[in-house]
């Protein structure tokens, strides 16, 4: 696992990836070789006050040319002061990283078949998750993803799926693309009749309250990634709790026991 590192980094590429959605690029320390699917960083603009306080971003895919990162990548909706300021970064601006941080998803190394659901934004770390997969040989063709949003606009990296080959099944609330219904829905119908080794997800906590359902009903081991605010994301503000399963964890913290989670850890 790679050390936390506090770092001023330069904006590469900060590009449209959708209505309200941005992709950006950024240079980083090699030690990022070493993170994980589903870990995440804090950046922070440097030279601002206002928005005072870091944002958490999931990792979104490394940068690796000749297989030596250089860099990452970003996926983010634009929802308030600070995504709204990140959005205007220019390429060879700079902002302040840390990273990378907190628990990202462990891969069994003899899971075959394998269900991932996004519900919009949350398809961020599947991307990164994906590679993880394809990179240390795992069959893709086992693997099929759920991809939720409000609408069309909201289901993204539909290239980056069709490029690692792996078979996407789309859900929009208001029917403006796949099929009108919660992603929970298909998910359980192919549960039911293929059972897989193994869930990951990341979305709204409804939708991670009924996958972690699912996988209960079911028997299958299940991984969620939980979206939350912090200000430090390092355990120092406390302010990310999400309730424990035992009573010995009454209360878990996203940034220092997750983001990544097992269900059977959680009470969603």
């Amino acid at each position: 696992m790679a050390q936390i590192k506090h770092e001023t980094v330069q904006v590469l590429e900060n590009i449209p990836a959708g209505t309200g959605y941005y992709r950006m690029r950024l240079s980083c320390h090699r030690q990022y070789a070493k993170a994980r699917p589903g870990q995440f960083v804090m950046v922070r603009f440097p030279e601002q006050v206002d928005p005072l306080l870091p944002r958490p971003f999931s990792i979104h895919r490394l940068i690796k040319p000749a297989g030596v990162t250089t860099g990452l990548e970003l996926l983010y909706k634009v929802v308030g002061k600070g995504t709204h300021a990140l959005s205007l970064r220019q390429p060879g601006d700079y902002l302040s990283l840390t990273g990378p941080l907190g628990r990202g998803f462990a891969v069994p190394a003899d899971v075959v078949r394998i269900k991932i659901v996004a519900g919009g934004i949350g398809v961020a770390p599947m991307i990164f998750l994906l590679d993880y997969l394809n990179e240390h040989k795992y069959d893709l063709e086992g693997v099929e993803v759920f991809l939720g949003g409000r609408s069309k606009a909201d289901l993204l990296c539909l290239d980056e799926f069709s490029t690692l080959g792996v078979t996407v099944h789309m859900t929009t609330d208001d029917g403006s693309s796949g099929d009108q219904c919660l992603v929970t829905d298909p998910l359980e119908t192919a549960v039911a009749e293929n059972r897989p080794d193994i869930i990951f997800a990341c979305g709204p906590m409804e939708m991670l309250g009924c996958v972690a359902g699912i996988a209960d009903k079911y028997g299958v081991a299940c991984q969620v990634s939980i979206e939350a605010m912090m200000a430090c994301g390092m355990g120092a503000c406390l302010g990310c709790a999400v309730a424990g399963r035992k009573s010995s964890d009454k209360y878990l913290h996203v940034c220092l026991n997750g983001p990544v989670f097992d269900t059977r850890e959680l009470t969603i």
